[in-house]
């Protein structure tokens, strides 16, 4: 098959399956038949991202295409895909958890109010994804950055009516001081859009100014980084990094940057699944490693800046896993739990690639350095745990008529299925041995005590700590839920089939990682690791701690501190307070000042009063005396030949 008709069946088929639903946005016969289509558009993207998975080169530069039709002619922009081990392992996952979530949404999403909105920007959002992830060129790779920004407002924003409590985030009516701690689906939406576009506008900028000093190349596996900061100089490079950086950053939600994906808990659980597994938040994880593989900062170690910039996405990961984890030990909001533990997921994943500037050492078979294959390994495996856990969510929701975890052991054994997903996606995740991801943070703690070597224990304590308290809150997830929460008001059992095949079938794919961990050659690394002594203790540690908090969720005396991090650390307070004070602020001054003064300038003072002395010194000559205008001509022509000959004398001696 030619290569290009398989990668436009990929991006285009979700786009164009949803069309005929938007169409008919006025028929409720069809609208409710045509998410099938839509579901079957993303099939597509399934069987192509398989396709190519199993069929094209992986190795440069056969596994770039570039398009035989010139793209934006005279820049050397063209479209430019990359078929490498990144690419091709990311767009399975991606188009397979957006299909399993798909399913799930034929349940999920049945009756309500506008299915042709929801099901254009859910097709929209799974290929903008697959965009950025099999793109080379770094000006493409924006175009479904932006694409995942916009579906992003719609699909976060989709309940935008506001009617409805259970959508909400927070306790309507509920203050903090003098702001309220609660957040409707339509603020949602517009808190993300206004974060993300924040930190798109500096990392648009970034590319612009790659695509100046690279020569016009933003081919991302051609590019000469190391003669580029070396161009830039240390100053440069930092500059540019954190620009390019603040887009990843915001789309990750990383700290100072991650209330938009508390409130984004408003949209959909679909919504929330995806947004939290494979796309969007992913998005910056993923192109971080991506480019940091062919950036190769282990061998830039006599390039000024290149370590700073790596010191500071180590810390700011580092830290903002600790944060997320924190504030989700007083969570009981369930969608609210997940998405401040996703946060945490993620900063561990930026925190270990960013670890590779100290790590040069290349994992046979793949090319790709150690720290780089250990924080994709994590994305993988969080993306198929997390949006089991969502998907489980969204099911316990709609069973309880309640977004707050509730449901004891009773429950639990009424919804089997329900409760066992919940168990192996936790545990697989939080890295408890044997299960998946306890080989992959065994390789993540080997990343962080190398940094040892170079005289950094922080990070290492920082990682201990998070893991620990990562383990604690998803026991916590699943006992208030099962086991010791509360007997739900409502029980609402019945229906909810394809719910449940939606996220059997994607905790399925964690036993399929887990085998893969122990056949795929490049991991072997994480089960050597896996064996060492330190990696069995922390596994041990972390074991504890989820039975600990299975057994014990809520600690009464503690729950001073539990409101504290529930409440995010009053974090929201910058976003909803402390920015927008500053920003009528200057905009009072703006407008108190800097429009008085050029409305001064302009129109009322300076600029008139200047053309009044003007006027009124041509006033003064105009005698109507042919003897006064000669003599004033001839007072000029004086000046000006006196001023030239003590110029003449000057220049002459």
């Amino acid at each position: 098959m030619n290569e290009w008709l398989v990668f436009l069946l990929l991006f285009l088929s979700p786009v164009v399956s949803s069309i005929p639903i938007a169409l008919l946005y006025k028929s409720k016969e069809w609208t409710a038949r045509l998410p099938y289509l839509s579901v079957f558009g993303i099939f597509i993207s399934v069987l192509m991202s398989l396709y190519i998975f199993f069929t094209f080169p992986s190795e440069l530069p056969d596994c770039r295409f570039v398009s035989p039709y010139t793209w934006i002619p005279g820049t050397g922009i063209d479209i430019v895909l990359i078929t490498d081990y990144l690419s091709r392992s990311m767009g399975v996952i991606t188009a397979l958890i957006a299909f399993f979530i798909a399913i799930y949404g034929l349940d999920y999403m049945r009756g309500d109010y506008r299915p042709s909105w929801y099901w254009f920007f859910f097709n929209l959002f799974t290929a903008s994804m697959l965009l950025v992830v099999y793109s080379d060129n770094l000006f493409l790779l924006f175009v479904g950055w932006e694409g995942l920004g916009a579906a992003s407002w719609g699909l976060i924003g989709h309940w935008f009516r506001d009617d409805d409590e259970i959508a909400y985030v927070g306790v309507p009516g509920r203050k903090v001081g003098p702001l309220e701690f609660c957040w409707p689906p339509s603020f949602g939406g517009w808190r993300a859009i206004s974060t993300i576009r924040f930190g798109d506008v500096p990392m648009f900028f970034a590319i612009a100014a790659i695509w100046a000093f690279a020569g016009g190349n933003l081919n991302i596996s051609e590019i000469a980084w190391g003669a580029l900061f070396t161009k830039l100089g240390a100053a440069g490079t930092v500059i540019l990094m954190l620009m390019l950086l603040m887009g990843l950053f915001t789309k990750s939600a990383q700290v100072p940057f991650s209330e938009w994906l508390m409130t984004a808990m408003t949209g959909p659980t679909t919504v929330s699944a995806l947004l939290h597994s494979a796309t969007m938040v992913a998005a910056g994880a993923y192109v971080f490693i991506k480019l940091t593989w062919y950036i190769q900062p282990w061998n830039m170690h006599n390039i000024p800046g290149v370590e700073s910039v790596y010191v500071i996405v180590l810390f700011v990961g580092l830290v903002s896993g600790l944060y997320g984890a924190l504030a989700a030990t007083g969570m009981l909001e369930r969608k609210v739990l997940l998405a401040a533990s996703t946060m945490s997921s993620l900063g561990l994943m930026f925190g270990s690639a960013a670890a590779s500037y100290w790590l040069p050492k290349e994992v046979p078979g793949t090319g790709m350095n150690l720290a780089l294959l250990v924080a994709f390994w994590y994305l993988a495996v969080h993306a198929f745990a997390k949006a089991s856990l969502f998907l489980v969510s969204g099911h316990l929701i709609h069973a309880t008529h309640t977004r707050f975890s509730v449901g004891n052991l009773e429950f639990g054994k009424k919804m089997k299925a329900t409760f066992a997903v919940t168990l192996i996606a936790t545990t697989f995740l939080v890295g408890m041995p044997p299960f998946t991801a306890y080989w992959v943070k065994s390789g993540m703690d080997e990343v962080m005590e190398h940094l040892l070597h170079e005289g950094m224990l922080l990070p290492l304590i920082l990682l201990l700590a998070t893991s620990l308290t990562y383990s604690a809150i998803l026991a916590r997830f699943t006992s208030l839920n099962f086991i010791k929460g509360e007997k739900p008001k409502h029980e609402h059992l019945e229906g909810g089939n394809l719910m449940r095949v939606g996220y059997l079938l994607m905790a399925s794919i964690l036993f399929i990682l887990w085998y893969l961990i122990f056949k795929n050659k490049e991991t072997v690394g994480f089960v050597h690791a896996g064996y060492a002594s330190t990696s069995i203790l922390v596994g041990i540690a972390i074991l504890v701690a989820y039975v600990g908090a299975l057994y014990k969720p809520r600690i009464s005396s503690l729950s001073a501190i539990g409101t504290f991090f529930n409440d995010r650390m009053y974090l929201p307070y910058l976003n909803d307070y402390i920015i927008p004070k500053i920003g009528f602020f200057v905009a009072h001054l703006v407008h108190g000042y800097g429009n008085r003064g050029i409305d001064g300038f302009f129109n009322t003072k300076v600029m008139p009063g200047l053309f009044g002395l003007i006027s009124r010194g041509i006033r003064c000559i105009q005698s109507g005396y042919l003897a006064h205008y000669i003599k004033v001509v001839l007072g000029v022509v004086m000046m000006i030949l006196i001023l030239a000959a003590i110029g003449g004398v000057y220049l002459y001696p």
